[in-house]
């Protein structure tokens, strides 16, 4: 019996090896931290533990914080599944031999640094940059530019992060019986009806992989807000780095990391018992 389940798990042992070391372990480590008390010195967590860093954590005062970083991670995973959905569609169902190029020119934006990109974005939406100067063409121009504004930080990682909702989505368009919506025509149902009660349904899967695909690294990410959003738009990332750089708190840090991965594990729970009541 324990040669039989040894042989079984055999090919698995490189990877569980791999997760714990690069992984669990990191995690453990973060967590030690985030129960340790705050030193100004060269070790910047000591004894003795305490829950203080989670009481500081949880104050009202950053309640604001949390809430933003649910909004952008929201409104990103939203936008996403919005502009993501027509065109996996589209290169699913009508690219033909022209698939595969087109998968590669979703997959370009990876070919350089995210924080290179970043600063792209810093520059076209600032007050001088690109896009307030085509729209001051038509008067739509803003003073300022809309650097460091609730919208340059969405959009900048809706952008960062669109690739990850196309490809799930791609492989369930891709799966997708399209005589169902011939079906559905014949049944005397108009386009919104069937998208909604067949399409939708059929490709719940791809919906779901890429939603968390995207609002997962969404809720974490810190390079966005700093470059785009400034202090006015800090996130619960934004805050865990600075908690660890400028402000040298690792314990409070840690907590706050702890508390940004529960919730995440909580989404992704939730996600999972909607998923399965869908499929």
């Amino acid at each position: 019996m324990l040669r039989r389940w040894l042989k079984a798990n055999a090919l698995l042992a490189p990877t569980g090896v791999w997760l714990g070391i690069f992984l669990i372990a990191p995690l453990v480590v973060v967590v030690e931290f985030s129960f340790a008390t705050r030193n100004t010195g060269v070790a910047r967590a000591v004894l003795p533990w305490t829950a203080q860093a989670y009481l500081t954590a949880l104050d009202p005062a950053f309640l604001p914080i949390f809430g933003r970083t649910l909004l952008y991670a929201g409104a990103t995973t939203l936008l996403c599944l919005v502009l993501g959905f027509p065109l996996a569609w589209f290169i699913a169902r009508h690219g033909g031999r022209y698939r595969t190029a087109l998968l590669a020119a979703v997959l370009i934006p990876f070919w350089s640094s995210y924080l290179a990109r970043i600063y792209a974005w810093k520059a076209l939406l600032d007050g001088e940059g690109l896009v307030n100067t085509v729209l001051g063409w038509v008067g739509l121009d803003r003073d300022g530019g809309f650097l460091l504004t609730h919208g340059a930080v969405v959009l900048g990682l809706t952008y960062g992060f669109l690739p990850f909702m196309v490809l799930p989505l791609y492989v369930a368009c891709e799966r997708f019986d399209v005589r169902l919506v011939e079906a559905s025509h014949d049944l005397g149902h108009g386009r919104v009806s069937t998208f909604f009660r067949v399409v939708l349904p059929g490709v719940m899967s791809g919906v779901l992989a890429g939603s968390l695909l995207v609002l997962v690294p969404a809720a974490g990410d810190f390079v966005t807000p700093k470059l785009l959003g400034g202090v006015e738009q800090s996130t619960f990332g934004s805050v865990i780095d600075d908690q660890f750089r400028g402000g040298n708190n690792w314990p409070l840090g840690s907590a706050m990391a702890v508390l940004l991965l529960v919730l995440v594990v909580v989404v992704l729970v939730l996600r999972g018992r909607r998923g399965e009541d869908v499929l």
